[in-house]
């Protein structure tokens, strides 16, 4: 089992449109061969940091779903209102 930490600031006029987008991800991603659970989360101390933490039973069920087609459009609808890259980090 694996968990995927992905950082993000979302700030202005877009940010509920992108938190948006990720919750119509993480529904896509729950559909996924693989996954277990995922979870949303914002920064208490600054409120335009967001965490999004996903649960995978490997590697390997991560890695098609990051390489899906449908996953990499909303990415990059997502990407286009955000301030800074996305990071990511998986854990074992």
């Amino acid at each position: 089992m694996i968990k995927v930490l992905l950082e993000k600031t979302i700030e202005g006029e877009h940010a509920a449109e992108s938190v948006q987008l990720l919750r119509q991800m993480r529904g896509l991603a729950a559909k996924q061969p693989g996954y277990l659970s995922g979870e949303i989360l914002q920064s208490l101390d600054d409120p335009s940091r967001h965490l999004v933490i996903s649960t995978w039973e490997s590697l390997d069920s991560w890695q098609t779903w990051f390489n899906n087609p449908e996953r990499r459009k909303l990415q990059a609808e997502v990407d286009g209102y955000w301030e800074s890259p996305t990071t990511v980090r998986v854990f074992a």
